[in-house]
C-alpha cells in the first residue's frame, strides 16, 4: 500500500487541509475531498502524482463538514462511490441544509471559502457501520464509528494506520500544539474521550490528519490529545458557571489556546494557520454549547 498525501492549498496556505490518495493492488481510494474551492488543486495533486481521476471508484470521508466532505459530490457525479457514516449519507445526498447553514455562519464568505457542494446520486452513497469493511486492492478499509466531534463521524482503518479526520484533532507542521476540534454544534467530550481511548488502544504505526499530515508518535499524540480535550472542556464549562459571556468566552478560549500554542514551540505565523484551520472562536461556541445544552 502507498499513502499519498495531497495539499489542498486551502486559503492559498500549504499544510491546513488534507486529502488522502490511496495505492493498493493496482486500485486507487481517495480519503477525504476537502471544500468544493479545493477541488481543482485536488485535481491537479492526484494528476501530479501520476494517476488519472477516472480510475478513482472509491472515496471516503470522514464526516460531512465541508472541509472534509465538500467536494464529495463531485466525485459521485463522475461515477465514484461515496462511503460515509450513516448520519451523513442524507446529506451527502441533498447538501441543501449544509450550505443554508455554510451561509448563516459566513454570509458572502462561504462560496470563497467552501466553493459549492454538488449532491451526490443516491445510489453511489453508501453507509457504512461500525466496522463494516470495504475491500480496496490487496486491503480492507475499516469504518469507526468515532464521535465527539460529531456525531457523524468516522475513521478509517487500513492495517496498523488510522485516517482520523477531526477524531484525532489539528496539528500543523508537527509541532507539540494540538487543538481541540470543537466546532458546533456536535461536541461532546465524554463521546470524545471514548473515540481516543479507543484509537489509542489500538497500537497504530501511523496516524493521518487532515489537519494536517502523517504523525508517528501516535501514543504521545493521543495522550496529548485526550488530555487538551478534558483542559478545554473544564476551562469552558467552568467560565460558563460563572456566568462569562459568549463574547468573553471567545476572547478568553483564544487566549488560552495561544498561551498553550506558544509553551509547546510555536510561532506568531503557526499560530495564524492555526487559527485559519480551526478557529478558536467556533471551537470556544462549540465547546459551550455542549454546556448550556448540559450533559
Amino acid at each position: 500500500m502507498r499513502i499519498h498525501t495531497l495539499d489542498l492549498g486551502f486559503l492559498g496556505v500549504p499544510g491546513l487541509i488534507a486529502a488522502y490518495l490511496v495505492e493498493s493492488g493496482g486500485e486507487y481510494a481517495l480519503i477525504e475531498t476537502g471544500p468544493g474551492s479545493t477541488l481543482e488543486t485536488l485535481r491537479s495533486a492526484i494528476r501530479d502524482a501520476g494517476v488519472d481521476e477516472s480510475v478513482i471508484k472509491k472515496v471516503f470521508v470522514t464526516h460531512i463538514h465541508l472541509d472534509h466532505a465538500g467536494a464529495a459530490g463531485w466525485w459521485a457525479q463522475i461515477g465514484a462511490t461515496i462511503y460515509c457514516h450513516p448520519n451523513a449519507a442524507r446529506h451527502l445526498i441533498d447538501p441543501s441544509k449544509l450550505m443554508a447553514s455554510a451561509r448563516m455562519v459566513y454570509g458572502d464568505q462561504t462560496d470563497a471559502l467552501w466553493g459549492c457542494m454538488l449532491p451526490a446520486p443516491a445510489g453511489l452513497v453508501i453507509p457504512l457501520q461500525d466496522e463494516e469493511r470495504v475491500k480496496f486492492g490487496d486491503v480492507e478499509v475499516v469504518a469507526w464509528n468515532t464521535p465527539g466531534h460529531a456525531r457523524h463521524h468516522h475513521a478509517f482503518v487500513i492495517g496498523d494506520v488510522c485516517f482520523t479526520g477531526d477524531v484525532a484533532g489539528a496539528r500543523l507542521e508537527n509541532n507539540h500544539y494540538i487543538s481541540v476540534t470543537a466546532a458546533p454544534p456536535q461536541f461532546d467530550p465524554d463521546a470524545y474521550i471514548h473515540s481516543v481511548d479507543r484509537l489509542a488502544a489500538a497500537g497504530f504505526k501511523s496516524l493521518y490528519l487532515t489537519h494536517y499530515g502523517r504523525v508517528d508518535d501516535v501514543e504521545w499524540h493521543l495522550a496529548t490529545y485526550r488530555a487538551r480535550i478534558n483542559e478545554v472542556y473544564a476551562r469552558v464549562a467552568a467560565d460558563y458557571r460563572s456566568g462569562v459571556s459568549e463574547e468573553d468566552n471567545r476572547r478568553r478560549y483564544a487566549a488560552d489556546e495561544h498561551e498553550i500554542a506558544m509553551r509547546a514551540g510555536g510561532d506568531e505565523a503557526l499560530w495564524q494557520k492555526c487559527e485559519s484551520a480551526n478557529l478558536t472562536a467556533m471551537c470556544a461556541d462549540g465547546v459551550r454549547l455542549f454546556c448550556e445544552k448540559g450533559r
